[in-house]
C-alpha cells in the first residue's frame, strides 16, 4: 500500500514538526513519520516518580514581544497555548566556581547585563560593553536570524572567528573571561573549535529574554501536532524509516521497518545528515561529499541526574546554575578524565506549588564511549531500559559521584531528595536519534568552517534536510532551519514576509 502526501517528513523533532506546521498552514498535505512511540525529539517531557522532566528544552530565548522567536511562534500559532514563565531578569543564568561564594549573573537586556557584571568587575565596564557590541555585530551578519533574506556569503566574515579568543580579547580579567564563557553548555563549547557566532547567536537570544516552559517542552510538540492535524496532515508513530528509494534521480518512496510505503512530491528529513544519506543507498552522492559527512565530529553527550525533592525543603531559584570546580574548567569539561569526573554541572530547577523547588535536572558532560559496552541495546520508551545489571551498576556509581559533587556546593542536598533517576548518552541516542547521543549534532569548527556546512538541499532534488545540523541548534536555531527548508517550497520572500508581518 502506498500512501501519498505532498510532503513526507522523516522524524518528528522540532525541525520536522515545524516544517509540517509551516507547510500545513500553506496548503500542503504532510505526513510525518516518527520511529518512536512519542513525538518531539528533544522536546519530549515525561513523568517519573510523580514529577515532570524535560529531555532537552530547559529554557528558551528570544520570546518577548517583537523578538525573532516570538514572531515565528506567533505565525505558527504556538503562543496562545504555550505556558511560559520568564526567568529572573537580573540573572537568568548564574555562573559559579569552586569555593568562590560570588555568583556571577547573566542578566536580561543588554543595559542590565552590562550593569550587573560591571558592578562586580568595575574596571572592566568598557570591556563588557565591547563584548556586547561584538555579540550584536556577529548577529548582524546572519540575515535570517533577523528574519531577513540574505545569502550564505553574508556570514563569511564571522565563520572563522574563535569564541574563546574573541571573548578574551574584549576583557583582560581572567576570571571575567571565564564568566562570559560560563554558559557554553548551551553549545558544548570546545576552546579551539567553537566559532564566536555560535556563542553570539545563542547568548544574544537569552539576553534579549529567557523563559522556562511551565508544563515542559512537550507542550510545543503537542501544539505543533494540533496545527499539523488541523491542516489535514498526519503524524504516524512507531514508523521507523529504513529506506529512501531513489529512482531516476528522485525519491520515489520511503519504506518503514514494518513494510509500509509512503511517497510524496517532496521528502524532508529531520534526521542527522549522515543517517539520511545512508538511507538512500544511492550512488548519486560524490565520494568527497560522503567522506566529508562521515568525517563530521559531533558534539559530546551528557549524563543527567533527575531529582524529585521532598516537599518544602530545597529552595527554588528562578535561574539556571552553571558550576565549575575551577574557572579554567570552563572550556575543559568535555575533555574530562574519568577518574576526576565530574568537574562541572548545569542545574535546572522547577518550582513546586509551595514555592520551593519541585525537581532538579543536573547535567554533566559524558562521552558516549563510557557507555560503549551497552551500545547494542535500544530503548524506545521513557521507562527503565533493560540493559543489564552492569549498566544499572554503572548508573548507580555515576549518580553517587555526581550527588557527592553537588553536595559539596549545597550541603544537605542529598537529604532533600525523595527520588532520583539517571539518563546517559544511550538515553539521548535512543530518544533524540542523534549519533552517539550528541547534545547538539554536528560540532562547528572555526578552523575549517566550510567543512561542517550542511545545506538543506541535497543531490536528490526532492529530498531536503532540516534540523539542528543545518544552521544552528537550539529552539531558535532549529526554527530558523525549518524556515529555510519550508521556504524551498513556499518561497523564502513569501514566508519571511508572513512571519514578520503576521
Amino acid at each position: 500500500m502506498n500512501n501519498f502526501s505532498d510532503v513526507v517528513i522523516i522524524g518528528s523533532g522540532l525541525g520536522g514538526l515545524l516544517c509540517g506546521a509551516i507547510l500545513g498552514k500553506n496548503g500542503y498535505k504532510v505526513t510525518v513519520l516518527e520511529k518512536n512511540a512519542g513525538i518531539g525529539g528533544c522536546l519530549q517531557s515525561y513523568y517519573r516518580d510523580g514529577a515532570l522532566f524535560d529531555t532537552g528544552v530547559h529554557y528558551i530565548g528570544g520570546l518577548d514581544e517583537g523578538q525573532t522567536l516570538h514572531k515565528i511562534f506567533s505565525y505558527i500559532g504556538l503562543l496562545p497555548g504555550l505556558k511560559l514563565k520568564r526567568l529572573d531578569q537580573d540573572g537568568f543564568d548564574m555562573i559559579q566556581f569552586g569555593d568562590d561564594k560570588t555568583v556571577y549573573p547573566f542578566a536580561q537586556t543588554y543595559p542590565r547585563f552590562i550593569d550587573k557584571l560591571a558592578a562586580i568587575f568595575p574596571d572592566e565596564r568598557a570591556g563588557i560593553e565591547k563584548y556586547c557590541e561584538k555579540i550584536r555585530e556577529a548577529c548582524g551578519y546572519f540575515p535570517l536570524y533577523n528574519l531577513r533574506l540574505g545569502d550564505f556569503t553574508d556570514k563569511f566574515p564571522m565563520l572563522d572567528i574563535n569564541a574563546r579568543d574573541t571573548i578574551n580579547s574584549c576583557v583582560s580579567d581572567r576570571l571575567l573571561q571565564n564568566v562570559l564563557a560560563g554558559n557554553n553548555w548551551l553549545y558544548a563549547g570546545v576552546a579551539d573549535q567553537t566559532p564566536f557566532y555560535i556563542h553570539a547567536l545563542i547568548v544574544n537570544s537569552y539576553i534579549e529574554s529567557a523563559w522556562h516552559c511551565e508544563g515542559g517542552g512537550m507542550q510545543i510538540a503537542d501544539i505543533l501536532e494540533k496545527v499539523i492535524l488541523s491542516a489535514g496532515g498526519m503524524i504516524l508513530r512507531n514508523a521507523e524509516v529504513t529506506k529512501i528509494d531513489v529512482e531516476e534521480g528522485k525519491v520515489s518512496r520511503v519504506i518503514t521497518e514494518d513494510g509500509r510505503e509512503f511517497s510524496g512530491t517532496w521528502v524532508i528529513s529531520d534526521l542527522h545528515p549522515v543517517t539520511t544519506i545512508g538511507l538512500t543507498r544511492t550512488d548519486l552522492f560524490r565520494k568527497a561529499y560522503l567522506d566529508r559527512l562521515a568525517g563530521f565530529e559531533n558534539t559530546t553527550s551528557a549524563f543527567v541526574l533527575n531529582v524529585v525533592f521532598k516537599e518544602g525543603v530545597f529552595p527554588y531559584h528562578n535561574h539556571n546554575l552553571y558550576y565549575y570546580s575551577r574557572p579554567e574548567n570552563v572550556w575543559n569539561g568535555i575533555d574530562y578524565q574519568p577518574d576526576k569526573w565530574p568537574e562541572n554541572y548545569a542545574m535546572f530547577l522547577t518550582e513546586g506549588p509551595d514555592g520551593t523547588a519541585r525537581t532538579a535536572s543536573i547535567m554533566t558532560y559524558m562521552r558516549f564511549d563510557e557507555c560503549r559496552p551497552w551500545a547494542g541495546t535500544h530503548n524506545r520508551g521513557f521507562k527503565p531500559a533493560v540493559r543489564g545489571m552492569g549498566y544499572e551498576a554503572f548508573k548507580e556509581e555515576k549518580s553517587s559521584r555526581l550527588l557527592e559533587f553537588v553536595e559539596k556546593q549545597h550541603p544537605g542536598f542529598k537529604n532533600c531528595i525523595r527520588a532520583f533517576h539517571a539518563t546517559t548518552p544511550l538515553t539521548w541516542r535512543d530518544h533524540t536519534g542523534t549519533p552517539d547521543g550528541s547534545l547538539y549534532g554536528v560540532l562547528r569548527d572555526c578552523r575549517e568552517p566550510l567543512r561542517t556546512f550542511v545545506s538543506h538541499r541535497t543531490k536528490i532534488p526532492n529530498l531536503l534536510l532540516t534540523g539542528q545540523n543545518l544552521n544552528m541548534h537550539g529552539v531558535l536555531g532549529v526554527s530558523l532551519s525549518a524556515i529555510v527548508t519550508s521556504g524551498e517550497l513556499t518561497g523564502m520572500d513569501f514566508l519571511l514576509d508572513k512571519i514578520r508581518n503576521g
